[in-house]
């Protein structure tokens, strides 16, 4: 694994001119103004005939600005400043149109594109330029590096008690100063990175470079962490590498007009559970896309860090499905493991340790593979923590099937504290995991429907609320006391 990933690296620099420039490449592929004011274009479209850029600056004509090819599937269009003026206007629309090895024309966003919106009338995203004539500039340094986190895993959507998504504005004024309030110190922000289904919790994503813009510009989003550093607050992105969207007009799927690209081909690029397309980890492009994506969202946003989504569904062939993890070490070493996707997370924290070491990163593996939260160079995956998710599952499991009485203390002890040895844990009684996706919090497993009438101040307490505000305080006592190094609560 170690050679792997050494082999990458060692490629990287002699291929590339180093990591840094690698990593970098959100900065010359997509849509980028030069300095004179023109506009230089970048694409890999491996499957294509040929490319074009069209959008409101040509009057949406096809052929007009084709790109030339260059070799290993990219393909460039440089176009020139008019009056020394940029050709292509901020807020203006654009597309891709990709001529497809059948003759058929796609008209497709960029994998690049920063900004993506919908109009309330359309089903799908359109591609916005975004080039401000200002940009927010940040004004707060970041945080110092955290030796224990108290997460607020939040998401900005739901951040509100009206009945509408909640913007990036109303976070900022209303939200992190109770989360500063609380005793936090650190926000770990879901569905930031652009999704067309809202309900998926931004596990669907569809542009990967674009913040999403239900919650307002990306400049609201860039004044909403900067307002969190000035607080003292670590603001932690939840980042989607582990699959993305099947969508093709507004998605990654079927860019080139192929089924590969970006993907697997065929039955190995389909997640069968998520319906959803799998990363080809293997793919060069795909390594720069990927780590260009979290460079990007470090530097242009300053996010300090990551908590890596879906990293069982990466480390192996089988993604955890119909798997359980006894801790064996045959469940963790053999053919069954995906050697390509472990080895890009370990070129991700490698590239986030040596470009920025006071990022954090945090794996979200329910398998307990060895070594995950070890430094690459001890031929671990690199992360920080990992999420200790056998701990929520044990609460529940207790509440829904045990009587008071009979709850085993030394069980919950050994749940609690049944961690690799020198691997930091974040542990946490309820995530989103458990909120949210078809489940009741902790809070609605023990009282229920007496939430709704017998939480007021000016009526006596009954037996259940009594009950459940009292095992809810003890719940999340012992977590934070011997669940891990670290811990994190959901919003509300």
């Amino acid at each position: 694994r170690y050679s792997l990933f050494y082999n990458h690296l060692k490629n990287i620099e002699e291929s590339e001119g180093g990591l840094d420039k690698f990593t970098k490449s959100y900065k010359t592929f997509g849509v980028n103004q030069l300095e004179d004011g023109g506009i230089y274009c970048k694409e890999w479209a491996p499957g294509a005939e040929a490319v074009f850029l069209a959008g409101d600056f040509n009057g949406w004509n096809p052929f007009s600005h084709p790109y030339k090819k260059l070799e290993f599937g990219k393909w460039e269009l440089l176009i020139p400043p008019q009056d020394g003026r940029s050709p292509v206007p901020h807020g203006s629309k654009l597309k891709v149109v990709i001529r497809a090895q059948n003759g058929a024309l796609l008209y497709r966003i960029s994998p690049w594109a920063r900004y993506v919106v919908r109009d309330e009338d359309k089903v799908n995203y359109d591609w916005v330029h975004w080039n401000p004539p200002q940009s927010y500039i940040h004004k707060n340094p970041s945080p110092k590096r955290l030796k224990s986190l108290r997460i607020y895993e939040s998401h900005v959507g739901i951040a509100s008690p009206e009945g509408k998504v909640a913007s990036y504005k109303n976070f900022t004024h209303n939200v992190l100063p109770r989360i500063k309030d609380l005793g936090y110190n650190c926000v770990q922000l879901m569905a930031i990175m652009e999704h067309a289904y809202y309900a998926s919790f931004g596990y669907q994503i569809t542009s990967f470079f674009a913040a999403s813009s239900r919650y307002g510009t990306p400049d609201d989003l860039k004044e909403m962490i900067d307002v969190a550093h000035s607080m003292g607050i670590t603001v932690l992105l939840d980042v989607v590498h582990s699959h993305a969207s099947k969508n093709s007009e507004d998605g990654l799927n079927q860019f080139d007009g192929t089924d590969s690209c970006f993907f697997h081909s065929g039955y190995r690029g389909n997640h069968q559970l998520w319906d959803s397309r799998l990363f080809d980890y293997a793919n060069w492009e795909v390594l720069r896309f990927l780590l260009s994506n979290l460079r990007m969202w470090i530097e242009d946003y300053r996010f300090d860090g990551f908590r890596f989504d879906g990293v069982t569904s990466m480390l192996y062939h089988h993604h955890g499905i119909g798997t359980g993890f006894s801790g064996d070490y045959n469940e963790y070493f053999g053919l069954h493991v995906d050697e390509d996707a472990l080895c890009y997370l370990m070129l991700a924290n490698h590239m986030i340790n040596t470009l920025h070491p006071e990022c954090i990163t945090i794996a979200e593996d329910v398998s307990g593979m060895p070594a995950l939260c070890r430094p690459v160079a001890e031929g671990g995956g690199g992360f920080d923590y990992r999420l200790a998710m056998a701990i929520p599952d044990k609460w529940i499991q207790i509440i829904k099937e045990l009587k008071d009485e009979d709850w085993n203390m030394g069980n919950i002890v050994h749940t609690l504290t049944n961690r690799r040895h020198e691997e930091k844990y974040i542990a946490y009684a309820e995530s989103h995991d458990q909120a949210l996706v078809g489940d009741k919090t902790l809070a609605f497993r023990l009282m229920d429907a007496e939430m709704y009438t017998n939480m007021s101040v000016l009526m006596p307490l009954t037996p259940v609320i009594d009950r459940g505000i009292q095992l809810h305080k003890m719940i999340r006592l012992i977590t934070h006391a011997l669940g891990g190094e670290s811990y994190l609560n959901f919003m509300g």
